[in-house]
């Protein structure tokens, strides 16, 4: 499934430290500084006559609950267009380096209940993105217990709402595996280096139709 975007379209990026990448902390990046800056970038020269713009919304280490908390002012009642979530790998990894649990069903319920309020008041097109794991160290394997489940949530919920995914959890392992490395892909294996940005990048415009 891919997204339509119209010539005047306002683009939402949500989500966490993949998504900020510096925008909160670099006032002359305020899209950041991967792949949602690089998405863009890719459809302004596509689209050269367009009037397409680009919000980015992203906090580092945002689980669910926040970006939940946080929905109204930062997303709603922005009206976009289309809105992109990429979500959930903190959920995971709070529960290993913190102790801090977030259920597969609390995270599956706060994603819909977001998810909800944009179908019931925005009429917004959704892109959402999976959550990702590219294990650089033993341990990190161990993770995947926690992290698949919520993958199968975001596939579940973009099949419910309608939604165009994509399928980054997929698309980086294999990256890395072609690349020679996981650390050539996301260097501690959650942030992606710039080569994981641009491929998310290519991937997030291809669902755009470009």
């Amino acid at each position: 499934m891919t997204i339509s975007l119209r010539p005047s379209a306002a683009v939402l990026f949500q989500g966490d430290s993949i998504t900020d990448v510096g925008r909160l902390v670099e006032q002359d990046t305020p899209l950041g500084n991967g792949y949602a800056l690089m998405a863009a970038e890719r459809v302004r020269s596509a689209r050269p006559d367009g009037d397409i713009t680009f919000v980015n919304r992203g906090v580092s280490g945002d689980g669910v609950s926040d970006l939940r908390a946080r929905w109204r002012e930062d997303t709603l009642d922005l009206e976009p267009d289309v809105v992109s979530v990429l979500i959930g790998v903190n959920d995971t990894w709070r529960r290993y380096d913190s102790g801090v649990v977030t259920s597969v069903r609390a995270y599956e319920d706060d994603y819909r209940a977001i998810l909800t309020q944009v179908r019931d008041e925005l009429d917004a097109q959704l892109i959402l993105i999976e959550p990702f794991l590219v294990p650089v160290r033993d341990e990190q394997w161990a993770w995947r217990e926690d992290l698949d489940p919520r993958i199968q949530t975001v596939r579940r919920l973009a099949e419910e709402f309608g939604a165009a995914l994509l399928a980054a959890d997929g698309l980086l392992n294999q990256a890395a595996r072609a690349a020679g490395g996981a650390e050539y892909i996301a260097g501690d294996g959650v942030h992606p280096t710039p080569l994981g940005h641009t491929l998310l990048a290519e991937a997030w415009t291809a669902l755009a139709g470009l």
